[in-house]
């Protein structure tokens, strides 16, 4: 077995629950702003958020919410999503974040199937979370901001302040429940459990010293796990503050970007693009700004050195996933290498496996990257046959991606196994998709597949073949799956086919399909 070395070594195993990993990097400093609402200005002191937190904690154990039990967070970036985050996981309970702009049909199947009874929302999220807990389990919702009627404002839960965490198994009880499409079907329950968040914040920060004080702009959203568990809690845990945006605005992300000083950016490649060549860009001072981290999504070297050189940065990429807690690799700040994602964090171990034989391949081989560490999800939820696919007996994780090492042990992402499409970072998974296409009576049969643009990385394009006696136009094919699925799910393209191709069992063939696009493009 070759067993790529980690240059950055080993690394303890967290013995904190995450909010302990959190409330660590918070005691110290109670007078310090460690949140900011980058639209209204109202702030968070460290003491402030440790009191609403285990305030917040000790009203869920009172109202019956507590231990064991799974809480839905519908919300866009704001500084209550920490609150909510961590009194839930101080209770010992669990959380299943839900993309704000999921439509009710998509937030109704992550309630039932996480089996969430509460969900906590920001306002804006109000009537679709009402619509969606229909014939659920969820028994409380509660909103961020003023409530009425059957619905309650956060304020409300706040009970006597709880004083501990509620005992859980680091290893076996998960402090989130995020979506994840894996590396085939539909999204699936990704069980993270306190000691794999809580150890990816150490390995995150052992590579990403946060200076005390300092502030970064996060509009990658919470629900992410890349917002999550790589923004929001190693800053707090590591000395810095978070200045939040609910949504992308890019000329807002500049002004914060210049205000607070902030002398690292987070993104995802479409921002990279606009940061390259918008011409507002100009209006701004950046003397504070040193790096610019992408990842989410590839970054293609020409945007990268465009970006880095008009704003005189040092521009940086990570890999992960939301399996992997999610960090697995993060570019170091004094060893930047051009289309490379980075080296292993501490405590990680790879392998580049050959996907036909499951032979170990050397150094420049490429094959998929195989992870294993501490920040290894415990499974999918509900899913032993996918969590079988996923890890092996032996605790490694198949990534999906294929890559290879390096000699100086840089790993570089050339291409995927997995079917999962990358639309400006967020995830598309082709099965969901195929999935609400056939609902339509007029549709016999439907693949998906990602197709290459400059902007968005990749656009889901649908090939559909009509029912016997049926017509429907590429218009009601939109509109079919607009009702249905929020806005980065949508398809794009569509074109009418007599027949799917397919493998002798039944497995959609994408590649023939990706070849024909292709050779129709040249």
């Amino acid at each position: 077995m070759a067993i790529f070395a980690n240059p950055y070594g080993d690394i303890a195993l967290s013995e904190k629950s995450i909010t302990e990993q959190v409330f660590d990097g918070l005691k110290g400093r109670p007078d310090a702003i460690v949140m900011t609402d980058g639209i209204t200005g109202e702030t968070l002191s460290a003491a402030q958020m440790m009191d609403r937190v285990k305030r917040l904690a000790g009203g869920l154990t009172e109202h019956g919410f507590g231990a064991g039990t799974t809480v839905a967070l519908m919300a866009p970036n704001m500084p209550d999503y920490s609150v909510a985050l961590h009194g839930v996981a101080w209770a010992g309970g669990t959380v299943t974040p839900i993309n704000p702009s999921y439509t009710a049909h998509e937030v109704h199947h992550q309630l039932v199937d996480a089996g969430a009874e509460m969900i906590i929302v920001g306002e804006a999220c109000l009537d679709v979370a009402k619509e969606a807990s229909a014939e659920t389990k969820v028994r409380k919702i509660v909103v961020m901001g003023t409530g009425g009627g059957d619905v309650f404002p956060l304020d409300s839960l706040m009970g006597a302040a709880q004083a501990a965490q509620t005992p859980v198994d680091l290893d076996t009880h998960p402090a989130t429940l995020p979506y994840s499409s894996g590396t085939t079907g539909l999204p699936k329950g990704v069980m993270l459990t306190h000691r794999n968040m809580a150890t990816n914040v150490d390995q995150v920060l052992s590579v990403f010293a946060i200076e005390p004080g300092e502030a970064t702009v996060v509009f990658l959203p919470f629900f992410h796990i890349y917002g999550l568990n790589a923004l929001l809690n190693p800053y707090l845990a590591g000395g810095g503050c978070i200045v939040t945006m609910p949504r992308f605005d890019l000329e807002l992300f500049l002004k914060l970007t210049q205000d607070h000083k902030a002398p690292r950016m987070y993104i995802a490649p479409p921002v990279a693009l606009a940061l390259a060549k918008h011409p507002i860009v100009d209006q701004f001072d950046f003397s504070s700004l040193r790096t610019v981290f992408s990842a989410a999504a590839p970054l293609g070297e020409d945007v990268a050195s465009a970006c880095a050189e008009r704003l005189g940065v040092k521009m940086l990429q990570g890999y992960g996933m939301t399996e992997l807690s999610p960090v697995s690799h993060v570019m170091p700040l004094d060893k930047v290498r051009d289309g490379a994602v980075g080296l292993t964090v501490p405590g990680t171990q790879c392998r580049i496996v050959d996907p036909e034989s499951g032979a170990d391949f050397g150094v420049d081989q490429e094959g998929e990257l195989w992870v294993k560490g501490a920040q290894v999800m415990l499974g999918y939820l509900n899913n032993l046959e996918a969590t079988a696919a996923t890890i092996d007996s032996n605790g490694w994780l198949k990534t999906g991606d294929l890559g290879c090492f390096d000699v100086d042990g840089f790993l570089y992402i050339r291409d995927r196994l997995k079917e999962l499409i990358k639309y400006k970072g967020f995830q598309v998974a082709p099965a969901e998709l195929e999935d609400v296409l056939l609902s339509h009576p007029a549709i016999a049969d439907a693949a998906v597949i990602g197709v290459p643009d400059p902007e968005a990385g990749e656009l889901p394009a649908a090939f559909i073949v009509v029912a016997a006696g049926q017509a429907i136009t590429d218009a009601e094919v939109m509109a079919h799956v607009r009702e249905r699925l929020t806005s980065y799910k949508q398809v794009r393209t569509v074109e009418f086919v007599d027949a799917i191709p397919k493998s002798a069992s039944g497995k959609i063939l994408r590649r023939e399909l990706r070849d024909r696009v292709a050779a129709r493009s040249s």
